[in-house]
């Protein structure tokens, strides 16, 4: 009994991570600039599907969103964006990007720590 609880509370979990992970929306650059032009608050998140970390940012970068509605986050698939990558000087996938308008105001990668990514986010609002 303790085993099948087991796997119904892990498969619940995946459909969480799954369901969250579908809140940001894919860069695109016309929202972006226009993000930018609007003066709003954007992480850019640089993600792969096979990288834990970046599952790990997952709900930290999803609350974060939920928390602060006037954040706009944007997802940069690292795998197929490679000139996305050039673009904004990221080598490693979990790397995230926050700006304030057309100001970047922080950088991170590979962070996971609720609180190092809020206040990173903070900056920019």
């Amino acid at each position: 009994m303790s085993n099948l609880f087991s796997k119904v509370v892990l498969a619940a979990g995946l459909l969480l991570v799954s369901s969250i992970a579908q809140a940001a929306q894919p860069f695109s650059a016309d929202g972006f600039q226009a993000a930018q032009r609007a003066n709003k608050s954007i992480l850019v998140d640089v993600t792969a599907p096979w990288c834990p970390t970046c599952k790990a940012q997952r709900p930290v970068i999803a609350a974060l969103e939920k928390s602060n509605p006037q954040l706009v986050v944007m997802e940069i698939d690292f795998d197929t964006s490679k000139d996305l990558l050039r673009k904004f000087g990221v080598q490693t996938q979990s790397t995230l990007i926050v700006y304030k308008g057309d100001k970047e105001v922080g950088r991170s990668t590979g962070v996971t720590d609720a609180t190092a990514v809020s206040n990173m986010v903070k900056k920019a609002l």
